[in-house]
């Protein structure tokens, strides 16, 4: 079983009776002894071993019904299934497999997160800033904290490294119960809206529920804008005790009139309980200041939010990251973190790999490394890129494969539109042709922009770095942190858009 970890950092081990576990699901069914213990839990038939539940969970291309008989030789003591199998195994017959991992997970490894304080940030865009600015202000105050998200996830202290955003159910809840008893106190993590669909997070208690907003992204998932809003308003469905909604986006105000006494923040001038002035930022970072909370009563008497004394400083520059700045601030605050003590963890707290990342090898003009893969988070990176630039803005981006095609052209719109060049390039293909992904991102460019087209990503890069000139910002977009680019049937080959470009630029 895979746990993300490496093997002296796995949890206890632990037995739980099938019957015990069973119980947590609604309407199950009990075929078979149901007093038989479970050592371990597991959906991939390559991580059974003895003592192992095996979970048959349907999916778009296998059916792990399939694997139920591979299972069991490989020591699998009983089955979760949503149909009787002819097997000679415990089974538990369940309405959907996929739904029965995260309370079975839960009770397996004695519903961690009723110990853990858990911050949970969903949106489109700023997830992985927010969560890394609320932990480093955490941590700064003195409070043990986990993090899970995309670039990677800290247990006790320890950085390792992620294959997900949300991990499934099973990795999720194992982890949590290694937070624990690590000593985490509080667990931030970045909640994704397929893992809201999925049902991976259910059976979790979230103290603070955290939205950033709503872009176009995973319409290849979701069937439209509202679908993918509703999965991430499954969040705060799910009774946190604190709500936080940035209502400078139109989906975020939509969310914070459907909560009751949710707090609103704003860095965009919106009516918001707490708001950003006074914004100013430049290649070293941003400041701004934080108002009283508008609206007196309630909003008023909560000491937690009272404004910190004097400016607020981050050293992560840009506007955008000034609305991730004050969302991890509001987070911080709301676990009971003073404000002026929050306010001065925020602007210790490190740059984010890969968002916004300069890259200095001495060279006369700016290099920036981002991970702006949607129209509207790669017209925020250009046009911080050009508030901080002497000279042109130079962009080099793609569009993945096997994802929402309807981006792309916005993609190309935004990247030329906001850039003085524009490089149009290779992401991660995936089984896609890279030409075709390519047009598909050039039928959004309008007449007159200077555009070029380089599909191998390297030399796309090298040819920006190139062409650019003292004082010039060129933004590498799409890739940040990741250290592959994904090609047909699973490859994956060795690709950081950081080390390329320092490569290239040595080369210079």
């Amino acid at each position: 079983m895979f746990w993300g970890g490496a093997p002296d950092s796995l949890p206890r081990i632990r037995r739980v009776r099938l019957a015990a576990l069973a119980a947590e699901i609604g309407g199950a069914r009990v075929v078979g002894d149901p007093a038989v213990e479970i050592e371990s839990l597991a959906y991939d038939s390559r991580k059974v071993e003895p003592g192992t539940l095996f979970f048959c969970v349907p999916g778009e291309k296998v059916d792990g019904h399939e694997f139920a008989a591979g299972a069991v030789e490989a020591g699998a003591v009983a089955l979760v299934v949503e149909r009787e199998l002819e097997l000679d195994v415990a089974q538990v017959v369940v309405a959907d497999a996929r739904a029965a991992m995260a309370p079975l997970a839960a009770r397996f490894w004695g519903d961690p997160t009723s110990e853990l304080r858990v911050v949970g940030i969903t949106g489109t865009n700023g997830k992985t800033t927010t969560a890394f600015l609320a932990r480093e202000i955490l941590q700064a105050a003195g409070i043990q904290t986990g993090l899970l998200g995309t670039v990677q996830q800290v247990v006790g202290g320890v950085k390792e490294e992620v294959e997900r955003t949300t991990p499934e159910a099973i990795e999720l809840q194992a982890t949590f119960r290694r937070m624990v008893e690590a000593g985490d106190r509080v667990c931030v993590m970045e909640v994704s809206s397929h893992a809201l669909a999925l049902h991976r997070c259910d059976a979790m208690h979230f103290e603070v529920a955290l939205f950033t907003n709503l872009t176009q992204d995973h319409l290849d998932f979701h069937d439209s804008m509202e679908d993918y809003f509703e999965a991430k308003r499954m969040l705060f469905e799910m009774g946190p005790k604190t709500s936080i909604v940035n209502v400078d986006d139109p989906y975020g105000r939509k969310l914070a009139d459907a909560l009751d006494g949710c707090v609103t923040f704003s860095a965009a001038g919106a009516k918001a309980r707490i708001s950003a002035s006074d914004v100013s930022f430049d290649s070293e970072g941003a400041e701004f200041t934080i108002t009283e909370p508008l609206g007196g009563g309630e909003a008023a008497a909560d000491d937690r939010f009272r404004p910190p004394t004097g400016v607020v400083r981050t050293r992560l520059p840009g506007h955008f990251n000034v609305s991730n700045a004050l969302a991890a601030f509001v987070a911080a605050t709301a676990l009971g973190v003073a404000p002026d003590d929050a306010a001065e963890g925020l602007a210790r707290a490190e740059r984010v790999p890969g968002r916004f990342e300069p890259i200095d090898e001495g060279q006369e003009f700016a290099v920036l490394v981002d991970y702006a893969h949607t129209p509207d988070s790669l017209e925020n990176v250009l046009r911080a890129a050009r508030r901080l630039s002497e000279g042109r803005v130079l962009a080099v981006f793609g569009a993945g494969g096997d994802r929402d095609r309807d981006k792309r052209p916005k993609m190309g719109r935004a990247g030329a539109a906001l850039s003085d060049l524009a490089i149009v390039t290779s992401d991660n293909p995936r089984s896609e042709d890279p030409e075709a992904i390519i047009a598909e991102v050039l039928g959004g460019v309008e007449n007159g922009a200077d555009v070029e087209v380089e599909p191998d990503r390297r030399a796309a890069i090298a040819l920006a770095l190139g062409q650019a000139r003292p004082g010039d910002t060129v933004v590498i977009a799409g890739k940040g942190h990741e250290q592959g680019q994904e090609f047909a049937n699973g490859r994956r080959l060795p690709f950081d858009d950081r080390e390329v470009a320092r490569e290239e630029l040595r080369r210079l």
